[in-house]
């Protein structure tokens, strides 16, 4: 076949036309250009259906059982349920095959649950109801129906179905208020423009009559970069040819808010839109405790096959040689994870960190602060609308600054007034409006705080009507300011200026910025008192901002006009040629003050964090806020300190420096210490090692991961600042996309040392890195349940992190590692006997323990004592972990299920299995068959056969496991002494019954009276007596000379803990009187720092993980917990 046939193909009904050329054409409404003015191609792109889930009807069973057979114990256990189903073995293939079965299927049913769940929520999304324009009438179709070039109307409060050029609204100047929250987090209002020449359209009939096309890049992930270009074709003439951005798009699950309607094209749909590119499908998540366990399956699995190798090749040895005796053989016989471990934690800002409410606090004025309704003596005093803290009120020439800095807050932002009737008729100068019913909109918070606090100050802004600004003053007199430009904010400038022009015709460019951008600039002013108080400000956690101006000429306003609509109609560059003109506009400036705005930090937030970082957790924040915002909420939640030194990784430092010499210089600085900062040197107190911290933004974080111009890889950049991380005790990411947070989270989860990340956020943009991160947390808050739907865990606060991680995944993990290699031992015991016993029976397969001892050893006689241990154990007090997070650091870095205590654990198995036979062995040595033909020991007189020897090699093995267990266990309540001492009563009292008592349903009865007669004898009681003391006895050595000798952090809190309280579940605490209870609770209060006695309390007050729905995903799901008390002494 002609290759180029079978590219077009593949281009046109598999990839798609667009992905092969850089741009798209959009024909409005499916309309031909005119003749004569551009060739008509038509392009096919998707339909606007949204897929998110995971399986489809005829893949679920292939796909779902090769992900469940991934896992090595799924795995291993299909093996040993083959090998029992091909030969023939002495156990049943149904004891491997059912619980493999029923595992599968459970499994299985959850996950077919919870996708069917998400195909729910797809179709309801894709069916949900969109009204388009047809033919000059409103037609609704179902949203998967809608096409790119479709004409769409959205009414206020509904969705975008797609993205959109917004084309017109009911708003006589053509704009609309938007919210993003389930896109960037941000639950303020954003204003849109619609395009200039289509904002007249305001009915069907209008909007069905435009003739025009969009030429617009490929659909790309970043929400805040758009390019392209509308040619508005009007009768036979010339197109009209106007610039697109940003601000004409709007995003598919953003929200129509304060606009009753709006007309826009779709340009993107279905996963094509920005919002599904920055979509993370959803995987698999693997444990480090399931990774270790995994490993571990492994080496058994060898172990295994090798013993199986070993028994088989002597089996043969043995029957190869003609005097041998055939084998003797009797018939055949029937037989949380990650939050634990966590290293990296991977937070969203607005809404997680902060409650997103912002306050003004104070403004600075020619270095006289104003505070409004300022509190004296406690009463806050509303009459005042503003009061001098630091002199006497300034002169006539100070008055006007005053004024003009006031006047500059009114005008200098983008906020919106909702309600329209702020400031309706007003027909005189003299006439006041209702400024309270003034409600505020804009996409900046901190710009709505500063318009409220100037308005507390006596300057109301009420409305911005035929371009023109109306403010309020303190004489109740309206003033009125034309609006000539808006010089936008960007984090490069880090700044914003209007230009507007009074009644009387002066022109005045009013700037608003971070310190570091305005003062620069200024040429006039009080800049060292200014300065001062910004400084302060700012060591405080306020956020500030500086404020200045200057008078414009009519000659410079012409000049700056046209420099700025020739950077506007740029198609190439536009970025670029913009911030040129901002920057010869912007100079030359007066200084007029400074504001400071609060941003509430959520309760106990800086104190989690700290917390965090003193237990050896690196704590990086991602959010899409612009720097210096998200900057000052790091100092207030105490992630960066004063002694922190900020290292800037931004598109400002890139454009003085390349990427590579960046690189290289933050290296420099970053390694001058030795060796990067470990889990055990990073404590977030550290005074010896100097503290750095990064700032990077999303458009730096884009040139670090793309390839490099000349093809080769980027990985050396990436090693490169995966360096400078490290070294770094926290990293703030700012201007972060959703999938950009992802990149940044899977960057840290592939590195070379592996580490677990862990994911918290509160918005449907955190959903992506929630999916990417092992451990995903949603906090339930104002933006949605969208994050805690996706995620592991869900919790209402930040705070309820500390809790959640430093006592539940540190009593999880210490529960968890203990269930995997106890696991194991007691298996090792279990089984090494059986191999053991092949040397001494010929290689034939016979089995050591009776049938009903090889079902119920793993289901009834060790299983509950470690089910309640790893549901209950609590090694050290709840108030001690949350007291001291340096407790975590013990469990660091999967401590507990490392190769070496993994070998420990094994030899303390195989020792163990070696007592349990060659002691009885040994008991059984010396043997004389009697005249009926029983074998009896000389020694002992007792009688035994075979599966006397097996029973008392069990008996000692589940006495031995059984005990070892309660030697390792440090929290003692009844329901642990009734469980295991419960199962060794059980074990007995079966043993009796099973040899007792003749079964009528049973064939044979080969256990009949064994156990009775194994008991029966003194040797006997004796032997197993010193077989389990023999058993303990390393184990105990162990524990009692590393607990001397080197012991943990853990292990001296608890001998300080024993030393102040006695819990009352102890045997000693059962033997004390009340009066000497009394007493020695009184001992404990003096001796206790605390002043408490502990006794194991869930603290009452915090309700740390919230329940999720039961089909969502989730790794486990606790309860608000509450058991014990914490007692005042």
């Amino acid at each position: 076949m002609d290759c180029s046939l079978l590219r077009t193909l593949v281009r046109r009904y598999c990839a798609g036309e667009e992905n092969w050329v850089d741009s798209r054409t959009i024909y409005v409404g499916h309309k031909e250009p005119p003749p004569g003015a551009e060739a008509y191609i038509p392009q096919r792109y998707p339909d606007n259906r949204i897929v998110s889930s995971k399986y489809t009807f005829w893949n679920f069973i292939p796909k779902n059982l090769f992900e469940q057979f991934r896992r090595i114990a799924n795995f291993y256990f299909l093996i040993i349920f083959l090998v029992q189903l091909i030969i023939d073995t002495p156990t049943s293939p149904v004891t491997s095959g059912l619980p493999l079965f029923f595992v599968i299927t459970v499994t299985a049913i959850k996950q077919g649950y919870e996708d069917w769940l998400r195909h729910k929520a797809d179709n309801a999304m894709n069916q949900c109801p969109v009204h388009f324009i047809q033919h000059g009438k409103l037609v609704r179709k179902q949203s998967r129906k809608l096409r790119v070039g479709d004409i769409v109307m959205v009414k206020e409060d509904e969705t975008f179905p797609c993205d959109l050029i917004f084309l017109s609204s009911n708003r006589a100047d053509g704009t609309c208020h938007v919210t993003t929250a389930s896109l960037d987090g941000e639950s303020s209002h954003k204003t849109h423009y619609a395009v200039q020449d289509t904002k007249g359209f305001h009915t069907e009939a209008d909007v069905d009559s435009l003739h025009a096309t969009i030429e617009c890049e490929q659909p790309q992930p970043d929400l805040y970069k758009f390019v392209g270009r509308i040619n508005v074709y009007n009768d036979l003439n010339d197109p009209v040819v106007r610039p697109l951005g940003s601000e004409n798009l709007l995003l598919r699950g953003a929200t129509l808010k304060n606009t009753e309607k709006i007309f826009g094209v779709a340009i993107y749909t279905g996963m094509e839109t920005k919002m599904a590119l920055n979509y993370q499908s959803k995987s698999q998540k693997r444990s480090a405790v399931e990774k270790s366990m995994n490993t571990f399956l492994i080496v058994y699995l060898c172990i295994l096959v090798s013993k199986a190798l070993i028994n088989t090749v002597l089996k043969y040895v043995w029957q190869s040689e003609p005097f041998r005796d055939e084998p003797w053989y009797n018939e055949k016989t029937e037989s949380e994870r990650q939050r634990n471990l966590v290293e990296y934690i991977f937070t969203d800002k607005t809404g997680t960190l902060t409650e997103n409410n912002m306050a003004f606090k104070e403004c600075c004025v020619e270095g006289h602060v104003y505070v409004p309704h300022a509190i004296c003596n406690g009463q806050v005093l509303p009459d005042s609308s503003g009061i001098d803290m630091i002199d006497s009120s300034p002169g006539v020439c100070g008055r006007e600054r005053e004024e003009l800095f006031f006047r500059a807050i009114c005008l200098c932002h983008t906020v919106q007034v909702k309600d329209d009737h702020c400031g309706d008729d007003v027909d005189g100068p003299q006439k006041s409006p209702d400024a309270k019913s003034c409600v505020y909109i804009s996409s900046s918070p901190d710009e709505v705080a500063l318009v409220e606090g100037v308005q507390r100050l006596g300057f109301t802004y009420l409305r911005l009507k035929d371009n023109y600004m109306e403010i309020l003053n303190r004489e109740n007199d309206i003033e009125r300011f034309e609006l000539l430009e808006v010089l936008s904010f960007d984090s490069v400038r880090r700044r914003m200026s209007v230009i507007v022009k009074s009644t009387t015709g002066e022109i005045y460019l009013f700037c608003k910025g971070a310190d570091s951008s305005i003062f620069p600039r200024v040429i006039e002013g009080k800049v060292d008192q200014v300065r001062s108080r910004v400084e302060r400000n700012a060591v405080e956690g306020l956020r500030t901002l500086c404020v200045a101006y200057k008078r414009l000429e009519p000659e410079q306003y012409e000049d700056a006009c046209r420099l700025l609509q020739s950077a506007k109609v740029a198609l190439q560059d536009r970025e670029k040629k913009l911030a040129e003109a901002y920057e010869q506009i912007e100079k030359d400036l007066v200084l007029l003050g400074a504001t400071a705005v609060e941003d509430r930090l959520q309760e106990k937030a800086a104190d989690t964090i700290e917390a965090l970082q003193k237990a050896g957790i690196k704590v990086w924040v991602l959010t899409g806020d612009k720097m210096e915002t998200a900057s000052a909420t790091c100092y207030a939640c105490k992630l960066f300190r004063r002694s922190t030194q900020l290292l800037e990784l931004t598109t400002k430092k890139l454009e003085e420096q390349s990427l590579h010499d960046v690189l290289f210089d933050l290296s420099k600085t970053v390694l001058r210490c030795s060796g990067s900062m470990t889990r055990d040197s990073f404590s977030g107190l550290s005074t010896d090692m100097h503290d750095y911290g990064l700032i990077i933004d999303g458009a730096a974080l884009s040139l670090i991961m793309k390839p490099r111009e000349d093809g080769s890889s980027s990985g050396n950049y990436r090693e490169l600042f995966l360096e400078i991380c490290r070294n770094c005790s926290a990293v703030l990411c700012c201007r972060m996309a959703p999938l950009q947070k992802a990149q940044i989270v899977k960057l840290i989860k592939f590195s070379k040392e592996h580490p677990i990340t862990l994911a918290i956020g509160d918005g449907a943009n955190d959903v992506s890195m929630i999916l990417e991160a092992h451990v995903g947390i949603g906090v339930i808050g104002k933006e949605g349940r969208q994050a805690a739907r996706n995620s592991d865990y869900a919790i209402p606060k930040f705070k309820h992190l500390k809790k959640m991680l430093l006592v539940h995944g540190h009593f999880y993990y210490i529960r968890i590692s203990e269930l995997v290699q106890y696991f194991f031992y007691k298996n090792v015991c279990f089984i090494f006997p059986q191999f053991l016993y092949q040397f001494f029976c010929g290689f034939s397969q016979q089995t050591l323990y009776d049938t009903a001892y090889l079902t119920l050893y793993n289901i009834s006689f060790t299983s509950l004592p470690i089910l309640l241990y790893s549901l209950m154990e609590q090694h050290v007090g709840i108030d001690v972990l949350k007291r001291d997070p340096t407790l975590y650091r013990d469990i660091a870095k999967n401590a507990l299920l490392r190769w070496r205590v993994f070998i420990y654990w094994t030899f303390l198995g195989v020792f163990d299995a070696l007592v349990f036979f060659f002691g009885a062995y040994f008991i059984f040595e010396n043997t004389t068959v009697t005249i009926n033909g029983q074998i009896m020991t000389t020694s002992t007189s007792m009688m035994f056969g075979n599966w006397t020897f097996g029973t008392l090699v069990f008996t000692v093995m589940v006495l031995t496991v059984t005990l070892k267990l309660a030697l390792d266990t440090h929290y003692w309540t009844w329901i642990n002494h009734f469980v295991i001492w419960g199962s060794l009563l059980f074990y007995i009292a079966f043993s009796l019954l099973w040899g007792g008592v003749i079964w009528p349903f049973l064939s044979y009865q080969r256990m009949y009276y064994v156990f009775i007669s194994m008991l029966s004898s003194g040797p006997a009681w004796l032997g197993i007596i010193l077989l389990v003391t023999v058993g303990l006895l390393p184990d105990v050595l162990k524990k009692v000379l590393c607990r001397q000798l080197w012991p943990t952090a853990t292990e001296r809190t608890q001998n300080i803990q024993h030393q102040d309280s006695i819990s009352e579940f102890t045997p000693l605490a059962s033997l004390l009187s009340w009066g000497a209870q009394g007493s020695r609770l009184l001992a404990a209060q003096c001796s206790s720092p605390s002043g408490r006695v502990v006794c194991s309390r869930w603290e009452s007050e915090e309700c740390p993980v919230l329940p999720l729905h039961p089909g969502l995903p989730h790794k486990a799901r606790y309860g608000c917990c509450r058991s014990s008390l914490e007692m005042p002494t």
